[in-house]
């Protein structure tokens, strides 16, 4: 039997549970987005050059597709022998038996790849881009870039970049090239009409130690769908 003692006991301890301050948990807190690497210091802007070359911007870039010195997977293949891996979105440069330096590179989306062995036949500072005839049919409105009107001059709009590396075969042009101008955002995605295409600061380096004549290997891949070829 609850006596009035007893009931005016349990409605004070009532009370006092119902006015104490509730026990806090510890608050979820949201992770805090990782921080990205900060790139290496080549690929600050470059202002020696004829045009300016900005700085890569951070977070753009996965460290995967930075430029770096690695084990040769080709030990095989001579020195200055460039290897194009379409899937991977790099390429090698030939150093010794033992090294290679990888850059990043964006590659030709579906339609568009062309994979081979060609002979760096000769390489371009600041190259003209002179849109090839097949380019024109399918966007007429790169007819005034045409190789009849001379191509667009050299300069940051021009798609080409800082450098280009000219590709044949049995000493005919291919019209594929290795070059720079890429975006840091499409580097190692298929992208644009078959050329090879490395950052500004990537495609100077390149340029300045290949050699004449050398062999350019691009392996054979399946492009992604769905990309629309950016030239």
């Amino acid at each position: 039997m609850l006596t009035r003692r007893a009931f005016t006991t349990s409605v004070v301890a009532l009370g006092l549970s119902a006015c104490a301050k509730p026990q806090s948990t510890p608050a979820t807190r949201a992770a805090a987005p990782s921080k990205p690497p900060p790139l290496p210091s080549f690929y600050d802007a470059i202002a020696d050059e004829p045009y300016p070359v900005p700085a890569i911007e951070p977070g753009t870039l996965p460290p995967r597709h930075w430029r770096q010195q690695v084990a040769n997977p080709w030990p095989e293949r001579p020195e200055g022998t460039i290897i194009v891996d379409p899937d991977a979105g790099n390429l090698h440069f030939v150093q010794t038996r033992d090294t290679a330096l990888r850059y990043g590179v964006s590659v030709g989306a579906e339609g568009f790849a062309w994979s081979g062995t060609a002979r760096l036949q000769f390489c371009r500072t600041w190259p003209r881009w002179k849109v090839p005839d097949a380019m024109i049919a399918r966007q007429p409105e790169l007819a005034p870039y045409s190789v009849a009107n001379g191509g667009m001059a050299p300069g940051p709009d021009n798609p080409m970049g800082a450098r280009a590396l000219y590709l044949f075969q049995n000493g005919k042009d291919t019209l594929y090239r290795i070059h720079g101008g890429a975006q840091a955002r499409d580097i190692g995605r298929a992208v644009s009409s078959g050329c090879i295409r490395l950052l500004d600061q990537d495609v100077i380096h390149l340029h300045e130690i290949a050699h004449h004549g050398a062999d350019v290997i691009v392996l054979p891949a399946l492009a992604p769908k769905g990309l629309t070829p950016l030239y």
